[in-house]
């Protein structure tokens, strides 16, 4: 922790000093040593800055200060077990030692990875931390940082996941959020991840790193795909060179992730030989400027504590706007001039070149030279499996109908594979609703347990084998790299709604969960085709939507069901367009952007690791059934069983018969239920799409969680029936004694699916809107315009369907 979180009269121990320059010299000197005790005293009435006791005195230091400084509280401090690292998570609790004492040896490191996209970051990460982070083949997975902790050799390692990265400018979100973090945060180590395979492209961001003069230790990567090229790397050589030491790892098996961590703590412990800084050379006339620049920035504390001067001596000669804002008036008028001055002289040279791609020559000139030193090509022309499987899946002619049959692929194994260990757990719950009815007396907890618990959650936890398989086939299509080539042929349509390819992954994504989803929008440059794709993710059928899919189309369009799946699906879609095409004419300038997105190799997931991300999800899922659906059918159930009646005017029939002869929205206070109530209020606007007033309560129930929707509806048509008599798809289809007819038939039905794919976004979707936007209104837009549209194209849905 920081020693600006603790609080008023809390004691810790000094652990390390962050960051550069003055500051660390400074407070250093006044006795702020690792392994020192300080103790925070009291807040200026502002609450900053804070007093500290240390060494007997008393000294105040700014929270932005105190921040530098890592500390661990007296009551957590204990000794680390030194263990070996197997390529798996070691995390372990330390024994506890008494109040007060330090064990010199109890070190923590602080590393962060940073890599390019789809070097295998994430993977690393998993190893070894032991987090279940999931791992895509595809740029923009990792759309926010992620930590985790493990102990090794005694030491306790924090480490940290950042977005993958090309470089360190200010063109992408991800790239200010790392630099921002390597700012604020100031990492001991930072290890970075480049792909062997691709090694010149890879150590652009290495060369960038080393400006920034961060200790550092390099993972050379997927090392088994360069040993099977037969390629032959001296990466030692290559190491001394650039001053950095280099360690080759396969992430995905744990292969050198045990030397990697050792050599990380050798660097913190300035014990390794290959360490030395060097400056990559950007030829004459830009060192003198990068000189001129440093001798300006020295004057500046705040940069000098957070910055390398000589990498922020390069980055205001890229025009880096970021970087600029940083600078004060007095100094940024100095280094303009410094700039202008070398401009004119690079524009007079023979070859003309603005000074960023000056810049970006000259640190490729230096890879390229490196690389020619130490790798030695085996000319082996292996058989690129990539480039045939790709003359397949993105040619014009087959790219799409693969893609097409791959999603009805998906959809018949979600419905029919899936309907096998449905039908086990539907038999379980049943068994377990029987259970209750035989032995608990009558009364309203048999009631509530029977018909609220298990009939509502138990309706909605049949659907975990569908949610499984689903999230297979997406980890399977992110792990294997074909997410990338299916942005990749959508992008031309994309970019005729006014979007960008990148937009379609975060679009493609939603059918899993929309909230994650909007997140990986932030890969999106473009702030207006950000917000478009953020604002149509909704659109995208999140897999909380599936059980009534499921239910539904199960119950009236079995014979069909995957084409029923994909033309729902495929309204999404539809509407998605129409949305997006509208917004881009009349609310957003359409902005321009060129789409550059990696297309990495294909490569064979793991069993292991689409596995496990099918059971994560699943796990969620089995959470929210314990949460916020578990609530929500008591909730339901509670307001369906109150007011409470007369024993004969509770039951279906006795209710069917004081209600004949009322219009079906006439509300009875003396009969009907809260919930029925309720439901008769809303339904006037619902009854042009054909809904009654239990499927207008089941939207309605619906708003926090589309799960909620089919426990709703078991609540609603479960009665005093035992739920083992029938199944609540042929209590749907039942005929409803007051009407004459059933409560949905398949336009009703097609109708009712239809308005959930469209309506209100969930509450964590919208959520994710507000954040992602920075706009209130935004979410609101959401709720009222999903919702309309929903209206309308129900009403459509059920008008074609009625003819048919």
């Amino acid at each position: 922790m920081r020693l600006s979180e603790l609080k008023n009269g809390e004691k810790a121990i000094i652990v390390k000093i962050l960051g550069y320059g003055a500051f660390r010299k400074r407070v250093m000197e006044m006795g702020f040593t690792k392994g020192r005790e300080i103790e925070a005293i009291l807040s200026a009435p502002l609450k900053d800055p804070v007093k500290y006791s240390l060494m007997g005195y008393e000294v105040s230091l700014r929270r932005s200060e105190a921040r530098m400084i890592e500390v661990i509280k007296i009551e957590e401090n204990s000794e680390l077990e030194k263990e070996n690292f197997h390529g798996h998570s070691l995390i372990r609790e330390a024994p506890s030692r008494p109040p007060g004492t330090f064990h010199t040896e109890s070190k923590t490191i602080n590393v962060v990875l940073i890599g390019n996209p789809n070097c295998g970051k994430t993977s690393l990460f998993n190893v070894a931390s032991g987090a279940k982070e999931h791992t895509g083949n595809y740029g923009g997975v990792t759309v926010d940082s992620k930590t985790g902790h493990f102990y090794h050799n005694g030491y306790r390692f924090n480490i940290v996941d950042l977005p993958g990265t090309y470089s360190l400018t200010a063109y992408s979100p991800e790239e200010l959020y790392v630099r921002k973090y390597l700012r604020e945060n100031n990492p001991d180590v930072i290890v970075n991840v480049v792909e062997a395979s691709n090694l010149e492209r890879s150590l652009y961001l290495t060369t960038e790193l080393i400006d920034m003069d961060h200790s550092m230790v390099i993972a050379l990567n997927m090392y088994d795909e360069l040993r099977r090229r037969g390629d032959r790397l001296d990466y030692e050589l290559l190491g001394k060179m650039i001053g950095v030491p280099i360690v080759p790892t396969v992430s995905r098996t744990g292969e050198g992730v045990n030397n990697l961590f050792d050599t990380v703590i050798k660097v913190y412990e300035q014990t390794s030989p290959e360490v030395r800084h060097i400056h990559v050379n950007l030829g004459l006339e830009l060192e003198k400027a990068v000189r001129e620049i440093r001798e300006v920035l020295k004057k500046d504390p705040y940069l000098n504590q957070h910055f390398s001067p000589r990498y922020v001596a390069i980055k205001l000669l890229e025009e880096d706007s970021d970087i600029e804002s940083l600078i004060g008036e007095n100094a940024r008028d100095k280094i303009a001039a410094v700039i202008n001055k070398y401009k004119e002289r690079l524009m007079s040279s023979p070859e003309s070149d603005d000074i960023p791609t000056r810049i970006a020559d000259e640190k490729y000139g230096f890879i390229t030279g490196a690389l020619a030193e130490v790798m030695e090509r085996s000319g082996k022309k292996d058989v690129n499996n990539t480039k045939v499987i790709d003359a397949f899946v993105t040619n014009r002619l087959f790219g799409f109908p693969i893609f097409i049959i791959i999603l009805l692929l998906i959809f018949w194994a979600t419905f029919v594979i899936g309907a096998y260990p449905q039908a086990w757990i539907e038999d379980f719950v049943a068994w377990t609703s029987q259970l209750v009815n035989d032995f608990m007396p009558d009364g309203p907890l048999k009631d509530l347990i029977a018909e609220g618990i298990i009939g509502g959650v138990g309706g909605v936890i049949v659907f975990l084998p569908n949610i499984m398989i689903l999230y297979f086939f997406i980890s399977f299509m992110e792990d294997s790299g074909y997410m990338a080539r299916a942005a990749f042929i959508m992008d031309r349509i994309m970019h005729r709604i006014g979007l960008h390819g990148k937009s379609f992954i975060p679009l493609l994504m939603g059918f899993g969960c929309n909230v994650p989803a909007i997140m990986a929008s932030r890969s999106i440059e473009s702030r207006s085709s950000r917000i478009v794709t953020i604002l149509i993710n909704p659109f995208m059928s999140c897999s909380a939507r599936l059980p009534v899919y499921v239910l539904l189309i199960g119950t009236f369009f079995e014979p069909h069901a995957a084409l029923i799946f994909l033309l729902v699906y495929g309204i999404g879609v539809v509407v998605a367009v129409f949305t997006a095409r509208m917004f881009q004419r009349t609310h957003f300038l359409k902005e321009e952007t060129p789409f550059v997105m990696e297309l990495p190799p294909y490569r064979i997931p793991t069993f292991k690791s689409t596995m496990r991300h099918m059971w994560w999800k699943g796990k969620q899922y089995l959470q929210k059934m314990g949460g916020i659906i578990l609530l929500a059918s008591i909730v339901i159930w509670a307001l369906n069983y109150f007011p409470l009646r007369s024993q004969d005017s509770s039951t279906p029939e006795m209710q069917s018969k004081l209600e004949a002869g009322l219009p079906n929205n006439q509300i009875d206070t003396g009969h009907d239920s809260y919930l029925e109530m309720l439901g008769k209020i809303v339904n006037p606007v619902m009854e042009p799409l054909g809904f009654t007033w239990r499927s207008t309560v089941a939207a309605l129930a619906g708003l926090p969680a589309k799960e909620v929707i089919v426990s709703t509806l078991g609540v609603l048509y479960t009665g005093d029936e035992e739920v083992s008599e029938s199944r609540l798809g042929s209590k749907l289809m039942a005929e409803n004694p007051v009407t004459g007819h059933p409560d949905f038939t398949s336009p009703e039905a097609l109708a009712f699916i239809v308005f959930v794919l469209l309506y209100c976004p969930c509450i964590a979707t919208l959520t994710a809107i507000i954040r992602e936007t920075g706009s209130l209104k935004y979410g609101l837009f959401s709720v009222l315009y999903n919702t309309s549209i929903a209206w309308l194209v129900g009403w459509i849905v059920y008008q074609i369907a009625i003819l048919f």
